[in-house]
């Protein structure tokens, strides 16, 4: 009985050591849903404790963390948010650039492969999907896109804005917009694949480069598996996933 009860001790011990510690909170650009799920998988393989990642436009994910929210990692789709983090010591890693973001137009109605940006101004266009450009790289790198272009003041009537990337490539899919810019990633995505539209990538020369980087939080130190996480996401074997969906 005494050896059952030091066991037990034991095993109650050691379940509330992986509760405390083998678990890791993400907060993630919503373009990484389809390349971060996959990179998690993968690492969950060789790894037993949770992962849970929270997608979001990137800019409001930097002021839930600045205001205390308690996320190990951030994810960003755009490096000055990390590196505004660390500025304010709310940061205990720098800034690591896991991939370089490109933007496509897309649209399951027009054929953008061969129009390329013309597309945006074909008369049949009334909506046209970007993500936020107030808290979202990938809507700020949009409307630069459609600045460079000089196309802004013939379009900006139609544009629709989603709270981030992910629900402005849903307002295209489903036919809220008929064409969109959103992000490389998730046109690579299967949930897109399915809805057999087409694509055109849009130069990188269009745009400030879309550097994302990945920092671990204040709130991950000494979170030893954030740090794992961490090491693999640098790992050639995750670099393989993220170039799967598009990331350099």
């Amino acid at each position: 009985m005494k050896r059952l009860c030091t066991i037990i001790v034991f095993v109650a011990y050691a379940s509330a050591d992986c509760l405390s510690q083998g678990k890791v909170l993400i907060a993630a650009a919503s373009d990484l849903k389809f390349a971060l799920d996959s990179v998690v998988a993968v690492f969950k393989k060789n790894n037993r404790c949770t992962v849970e990642v929270t997608y979001g436009s990137s800019g409001k994910l930097f002021e839930q963390i600045s205001n205390g929210a308690p996320f190990d990692m951030f994810f960003s789709a755009d490096i000055e948010y990390p590196r505004k983090l660390k500025d304010k010591s709310l940061t205990v890693t720098d800034p690591y650039i896991y991939g370089v973001g490109r933007l496509v137009v897309w649209s399951k109605k027009f054929d953008v492969e061969s129009q390329g940006m013309k597309a945006l101004i074909e008369t049949g266009v009334q909506k046209i999907s970007i993500a936020n450009p107030q808290h979202a790289p990938y809507g700020k790198r949009a409307e630069e896109t459609l600045k460079f272009y000089k196309m802004y003041d013939t379009v900006k009537g139609k544009l629709v804005m989603g709270e981030n990337i992910s629900q402005a490539a849903q307002f295209v899919t489903t036919g809220a917009a008929e064409i969109g810019i959103v992000a490389y990633s998730l046109a690579l995505s299967p949930n897109m694949k399915k809805e057999n539209g087409k694509y055109y990538l849009i130069p990188e020369n269009a745009h400030q480069r879309l550097e994302q980087a990945v920092v671990i939080t204040k709130h991950g130190k000494g979170n030893d598996f954030a740090q794992t996480f961490l090491s693999f996401v640098k790992s050639d074997e995750a670099k393989r996933v993220l170039a799967h969906f598009g990331f350099k």
